[in-house]
């Protein structure tokens, strides 16, 4: 291919470096995820995980991937699983730190993650000045609906169904040909990399989302980019890599 060689040569600006998680086996990628989630204060000890469907979901894995993990997460001791009708999978009352090897490899991508963030601001602050000229009533109506949606989430893993579905609302609004395939291969890759929430933490990302859908319907194209953009940045912050460092810092 002319645009990956150069005299017989591979081009180095055509690769990608392979990503740490790549070589982290899926089981290994959930432990790491919800090991590192209860390391930075995001679960909490006593609180309930979701079910394995439901996890399994959120996290796009396999059902039988999830019940391994919970499996091997008891062993180590971050979760207890506890029988009978209000039973379920809990984070542990002293779950140790550090208990997961295989989260290093989240720490190792840090920047390719911001990376990616980066990518998803541009591109979601153009869809939104897109959007805002050319969304339907109706459309505004789904983001409503989203919207109410999280605002009755129990879960992390409801909560991110939902918001998945607004962020496709508005891209697909835009109108622009070839946008969802773009948005999709980003998120796709940068969702590999997300924790599960807070519910504290949901709740206030929604009220932006709020304000989002204002100026949609108020079809005022930069408030709609520039508050999108905003929504997006806070990644920087809220996603691993930014709480990482906050909690070197500490």
């Amino acid at each position: 291919m002319a645009s990956e060689t150069r005299g017989g040569v591979a081009n180095p600006l055509s690769r990608r470096p392979l990503a740490a998680i790549r070589r982290t086996s899926a089981i290994d990628t959930v432990r790491a995820r919800i090991s590192l989630a209860v390391d930075l204060g995001l679960l909490v000890p006593g609180e309930r995980l979701p079910n394995v469907r439901t996890t399994a979901a959120a996290l796009d894995v396999g059902e039988i991937t999830v019940r391994r993990a919970f499996t091997a997460l008891e062993q180590e001791g971050v979760v207890e699983r506890r029988p009978g009708r209000n039973g379920g999978t809990f984070i542990a009352p002293r779950p140790p730190r550090n208990a997961v090897l295989e989260a290093a490899a989240y720490r190792e991508d840090s920047d390719h993650v911001r990376r990616l963030i980066d990518e998803r601001v541009v591109m979601e602050a153009g869809f939104a000045h897109f959007a805002a000229e050319r969304i339907d009533d109706e459309t505004l109506g789904d983001l409503d609906a989203a919207i109410r949606d999280m605002d009755a989430a129990a879960t992390w893993a409801d909560f991110h169904e939902a918001d998945q579905r607004l962020h496709r609302l508005v891209v697909a609004s835009a109108g622009l040909p070839g946008a969802m395939e773009m948005y999709e291969r980003v998120t796709a890759e940068l969702y590999q990399y997300f924790l599960p929430y807070s519910m504290d933490y949901l709740r206030v990302s929604n009220e932006q989302h709020k304000q989002i859908r204002s100026a949609l319907g108020a079809r005022d194209s930069a408030l709609a980019a520039r508050l999108l953009a905003a929504h997006v940045d806070e990644l920087h912050r809220s996603m691993y890599v930014g709480l990482s460092e906050r909690t070197a810092d500490a």
